[in-house]
């Protein structure tokens, strides 16, 4: 069973939390201001990249906060967790996610 580290918690099951899609990606500060396409865009489109992901989480059943966490999408390994606002950490090739 993978054991993933809670940031707020420790490391738990991975029974106790839940995938709340790719980290990083923040909301358009004028949504009204994009056309349809680029509106489909943000609501659509994701990064499914083979290698280290920048992830968000929840701990549902435990604090119930979402965190963020680097996970290596090859074989399933999560590196790192970390807040969110937090400055997060960079993949080998110096870039994030």
């Amino acid at each position: 069973m993978l054991l993933i580290n809670c940031p707020y918690c420790g490391p738990r099951p991975e029974l106790e939390f839940i995938y709340g899609g790719e980290a990083h990606k923040w909301r358009p500060p004028d949504p009204m201001s994009l056309d349809d396409e680029a509106w489909s865009a943000y609501l659509y489109l994701r990064n499914n990249p083979e290698g280290m992901h920048a992830e968000r989480w929840r701990h549902i059943h435990g604090c119930g906060r979402f965190f963020n966490a680097r996970r290596n999408t090859v074989n399933d390994t999560i590196a790192v967790t970390y807040l969110i606002g937090a400055n997060f950490p960079l993949n080998e090739g110096g870039s994030p996610s």
